[in-house]
C-alpha cells in the first residue's frame, strides 16, 4: 500500500552493503568486530573502534620517527657529568645571564646559545605563542659541549657539522617532570637531539597530565633512555605527538643535553607588537576643568547640571532643555560666562 516505505527500505539496505564494501576495500574488518576506517588524505590517517589496535598503530609511527645510538662510553658520560656539575655551580653563584637559568621544581634548565619563552613565561599561552629571546640574553654555548658532545655527534653521523645553535641542560632531581609538549614548530628545526646522562630513565608519549595531585595517563609509547644514549626525534615522534618525562621515570638525579636549530624566521620576543603608549593628558585648573561628552565624566556634568538647574530655576522659572552639552556652549562662547564649579565625587 505505500511503495515509497519499500523503496526506502530498499535504499538503507543498498546503503549498507555499500558502506561495508567501503570498509573492506579501505583496510580491514573480522569477525571479532573491529573495523579500520580509512580516510584518503595525505597524512594517511586511520581511526580504529579498537582502543587498542588504535594504540599499537599509534605507537609504530611513533617509533618510525625514533633514532637512537650508543655513542658516549662510560669514562666519556664521566667527564661531560663533571662538566654538568660546573653548571650547576656557576648557576647557583649567579655567573650566568638571567634568562640562562630557568628554574622549577625538581627541574632546573640552562638555555645556552638560544632560549625561548614558554609555559608560565608566555604573555598568551597556547601553541605557537612562544618567543625567542633577543640575542645575547643567554649565555652562549660552553666550548666543553662543542668539544665532548657536538664533535662527536658531528664525528658519528648523527648530526652534520654546524647543525647546533642551541643547547639546553635539563636537571632533574628524584620524582622531577616535565608536561607533554611539542617542541615548537615554529622555533626549532628537526631532528631534536638529546643525550641523557647519570641514570636511565624513559621518554614517553600521548601522555596527558593532571594536577593537585599529579596523574599522568597511560602513554603511547614508552622509550627507555640509558645513561650515554643519544636519542634523535623527527617526522611522527616530533611533531605530531606530544612527548614528556613522567615523574615516576626519576628515581635518580638524570641529566640531559638537547641539542636543536632554530629556524631562521623564528619569531622573536622584541618582534611582538606592542601597543603604543597612550601620552597622558594635561589636567587643567580645576575651576576650568570642562566637562568631557565621554560617559566617564557624566555623573560630574549631571552635578553640574543639577546646581544650575538650582540657579536658573530661581532667576527665570520657565526655562527648560537645559541640557549639559548645549549650556556648557553657551557659557563658552558668551564672553561674560561664569565659572562653574564642579563638584568633585
Amino acid at each position: 500500500m505505500t511503495p515509497h516505505r519499500d523503496d526506502y527500505k530498499n535504499k538503507n539496505r543498498v546503503d549498507e552493503s555499500n558502506r561495508n564494501k567501503k570498509v573492506v576495500h579501505g583496510g580491514s574488518s573480522n569477525g571479532n568486530g573491529r573495523k579500520r576506517k580509512h580516510r584518503e588524505s595525505s597524512e594517511d590517517e586511520f581511526e580504529y573502534s579498537d582502543p587498542v589496535e588504535f594504540r599499537e598503530q599509534e605507537a609504530r609511527r611513533v617509533q618510525s620517527g625514533i633514532v637512537q645510538v650508543e655513542v658516549f662510553s662510560q669514562e666519556e658520560c664521566d667527564i661531560i657529568e663533571r662538566k654538568i656539575d660546573e653548571v650547576v655551580s656557576d648557576a647557583e653563584a649567579g655567573l650566568y645571564r638571567e634568562h640562562t637559568v630557568d628554574r622549577a621544581p625538581l627541574r632546573n634548565k640552562y638555555f645556552f646559545g638560544e632560549g625561548y619563552t614558554y609555559g608560565a613565561q608566555l604573555e598568551k599561552r597556547g601553541p605557537g605563542q612562544e618567543r625567542l629571546y633577543r640575542k645575547g640574553e643567554v649565555d652562549d654555548i660552553p666550548a666543553w659541549v662543542h668539544d665532548l658532545v657536538i664533535t662527536k655527534l658531528v664525528a658519528s653521523g648523527v648530526i652534520p657539522e654546524g647543525f647546533v645553535n642551541s643547547a639546553v641542560i635539563n636537571d632533574y632531581q628524584p620524582g622531577g617532570c616535565i608536561v607533554s609538549h611539542v617542541d615548537p614548530l615554529h622555533i626549532f628545526a628537526r631532528p631534536i637531539v638529546s643525550v641523557s646522562f647519570f641514570s636511565d630513565s624513559a621518554l614517553c608519549f600521548g601522555c596527558r597530565f593532571q594536577f593537585k595531585p599529579i596523574r599522568v595517563s597511560e602513554p603511547v609509547l614508552v622509550l627507555p633512555v640509558k645513561r650515554g644514549s643519544v636519542t634523535v626525534l623527527s617526522g611522527y615522534a616530533a611533531d605530531d605527538i606530544t612527548h614528556c618525562i613522567r615523574p615516576q621515570d626519576i628515581k635518580e638525579r638524570r641529566a640531559v643535553i638537547i641539542l636543536r636549530k632554530t629556524r631562521p624566521d623564528a619569531p622573536r620576543v622584541d618582534q611582538s607588537p606592542s601597543p603604543p603608549e597612550r601620552p597622558s593628558p594635561l589636567k587643567a585648573k580645576r575651576a576650568h576643568r570642562r566637562a568631557d561628552p565621554d560617559a566617564a565624566h557624566r555623573p560630574r556634568v549631571l552635578e553640574m547640571d543639577k546646581e544650575e538647574n538650582r540657579r536658573s530655576s530661581s532667576s527665570r522659572p520657565h526655562r527648560r532643555n537645559n541640557s549639559s552639552e548645549n549650556y556648557w556652549r553657551r557659557s563658552q562662547d558668551s564672553e561674560g560666562s561664569r565659572k562653574v564649579k564642579m563638584r568633585r565625587h
